[in-house]
């Protein structure tokens, strides 16, 4: 069993969307092991986006994601990681089909509804950003 990382981005909390999001989590299969709601701070945004914090569009990664609570998630199944994102379907929300959680509740590239890692190397490296050992049940 696997685990992997979700956030769910401003956009998700101020629509209201958490418990359908959540629900389609669990409706999946998976078991959510760890879950907090968190403000995100410049620090964490930077280390949690290194790969882009050099871009011209980073600053508004960074406001985006600070403007509002999220929640932070740690969600375990099997393989876990691949299908958390099949279930989100494409990064860019105009280009997720409906039935996806991206697909029916997105706008677009950045207003996606959910963070999820890339892979389960990403998904160790990002659990330990967001929680101690002691946080996660499983």
């Amino acid at each position: 069993m696997q685990k992997t990382l979700i956030i769910l981005k401003p956009d998700c909390m101020q629509k209201k969307h958490v418990g359908d999001v959540l629900g389609r989590f669990e409706k999946a299969g998976f078991e959510i092991v760890g879950a907090k709601m968190i403000r995100l701070s410049s620090a964490v945004l930077r280390d949690h986006y290194a790969h882009v914090a050099s871009k011209p569009f980073y600053p508004e990664i960074e406001r985006f994601m600070s403007s509002y609570p999220v929640i932070v998630a740690a969600i375990k199944g099997e393989n876990v990681v691949a299908r958390v994102r099949d279930l989100l379907g494409p990064t860019d929300s105009k280009k997720a089909a409906k039935g996806t959680i991206r697909g029916d509740f997105g706008t677009d590239m950045m207003i996606n509804v959910v963070h999820a890692s890339d892979s389960d190397e990403n998904a160790r490296i990002e659990l330990a950003r967001f929680f101690k050992p002691e946080e996660l049940f499983g």
